[in-house]
C-alpha cells in the first residue's frame, strides 16, 4: 500500500466544518473568536497563533458536545480524497 493509498484510508469518515472567525488586536496580542460557538475564543501573540489556538478550542468543544450527543449546529462537509476546497488564511510577511 503506497503513501497516497494510506491517505485515502485516513480520509474516510472525516468531516470538517467551515467556520468564520473574528480576529481582534488586544493588549496581549490577538484574540480569535467564533461568534457561532459559545466559548470558542483564544488568544495568541500573533494572528496565526490566535487562529490555531481558537481552532484547538473549537475541537475540544466539538469533542465534548459529541460525547453528550450534541452537535455544534454547523453544516459539516464530508471530506473524501476527491474533496477540494479553497480557504484563506492570514500569513504575516513583515
Amino acid at each position: 500500500m503506497g503513501i497516497g493509498r494510506q491517505e485515502d484510508v485516513q480520509m474516510r469518515d472525516t468531516k470538517a466544518i467551515l467556520l468564520s472567525l473574528v480576529i481582534e488586536a488586544n493588549d496581549d496580542g490577538y484574540l480569535a473568536r467564533c461568534p457561532g460557538i459559545q466559548g470558542a475564543f483564544a488568544e495568541g501573540d500573533t494572528i496565526e497563533e490566535a487562529i490555531f489556538n481558537c481552532v484547538d478550542v473549537i475541537k475540544m468543544i466539538a469533542a465534548y458536545r459529541a460525547e453528550r450527543g450534541e452537535s455544534l449546529g454547523l453544516h459539516e462537509v464530508e471530506l473524501t480524497p476527491e474533496t477540494r476546497m479553497t480557504i484563506s488564511i492570514p500569513v504575516a510577511v513583515g
